[in-house]
C-alpha cells in the first residue's frame, strides 16, 4: 500500500511539472488545409517547433519594417467541407472567435498601432478557427494519473496528433499587404491540451491555452520578420 501511494505521488508530481498548457499536434493527426487560404503553393513543412505545421514567410525584412499598424479583421469560424469547425454551434463560435481575436489584438497592439481601415503601411492579417474540438475535463484529469491510461493516450498522440479526451483547434493565418494584396505570411497549426493533473474543468481549456499560445507566437514572428534583436518565443 505505502509503494502504491508512493508511486501514485511520484505521478502526480510528474504530471504537474512537465505538463505543457498546448503542445503542437503532429503525426497523422497534424493540420490539413481547409481551404480557407485558397492558395496553398508557398507553404512549406515547417523546420522546427518553433514554426507552424505548414508556413511561409516574405524574405524582405526590409519591407516588412516599413509597416506600421494592422489591420486586424474579425477571427472567421470556418464552415467549409474540409473544416472540423463547420459544426460548431453558434454560442461556441462566437466565443471563440472572439477569444482568439481579443488575445491577438492584444498581443499586436504592443507593437503596432491597430486600425480598421487599409492603407500604406498597413498589414491585413486575417485567421480562421478550422477546428475547435473541447475536451472531456473530468476524463482527462482521471486518465493523467493512471499510468494504463496514459500510454494509451500517448499512443493515440502518435496516431492522431493529441492525447485522449484533451480539447484540440487549429488556425489557418494569412497576412497581406492591405492595398496590393501581396502575400507577407500564412501558415496553418494545430495544437492539443497538454496531458497533466490537475486541469480546469472548463471543456474550452485547451483550446484557450492554444490561442493564447497563437497570440503570443504570431507578435513573435512579427519580431522576426521586422529583423529586431529581442524577439521572445513563447513557451510550450
Amino acid at each position: 500500500m505505502k509503494l502504491l501511494r508512493s508511486l501514485l505521488i511520484l505521478l502526480f508530481v510528474v504530471s504537474l511539472a512537465a505538463c505543457a498548457h498546448s503542445q503542437q499536434a503532429g503525426g497523422w493527426g497534424k493540420a490539413e488545409p481547409s481551404g480557407f487560404l485558397g492558395d496553398y503553393s508557398k507553404l512549406r513543412p515547417a523546420k522546427g517547433e518553433e514554426e507552424a505545421t505548414l508556413v511561409y514567410w516574405s524574405e524582405d525584412k526590409a519591407k516588412f519594417r516599413t509597416y506600421k499598424k494592422v489591420m486586424l479583421e474579425p477571427v472567421q469560424v470556418w464552415r467549409a467541407e474540409k473544416s472540423d469547425a463547420k459544426d460548431l454551434d453558434k454560442e461556441d463560435a462566437e466565443y471563440l472567435s472572439q477569444y482568439l481575436w481579443s488575445h491577438l489584438d492584444e498581443e499586436l497592439r504592443k507593437d503596432y498601432s491597430m486600425t480598421g481601415q487599409a492603407g500604406p503601411g498597413v498589414i491585413r492579417l486575417q485567421v480562421a478557427l478550422t477546428e475547435a474540438g473541447k475536451g472531456v475535463p473530468v476524463l482527462d484529469n482521471v486518465t493523467a494519473l493512471h499510468p494504463g491510461s496514459r500510454l494509451a493516450s500517448k499512443v493515440k498522440e502518435m496516431a492522431f496528433g493529441t492525447e485522449s479526451f484533451v480539447g484540440k483547434a487549429t488556425v489557418e493565418v494569412k497576412a497581406t499587404d492591405s492595398q496590393t494584396g501581396e502575400l507577407l505570411g500564412a501558415m496553418i497549426d494545430r495544437r492539443g491540451g497538454g496531458k497533466y493533473f490537475w486541469k480546469s474543468f472548463h471543456r474550452w481549456t485547451d483550446v484557450e491555452e492554444a490561442y493564447s499560445y497563437w497570440a503570443k507566437k504570431t507578435r513573435w514572428r512579427a519580431c522576426t520578420m521586422r529583423g529586431d534583436a529581442n524577439c521572445e518565443l513563447p513557451k510550450e
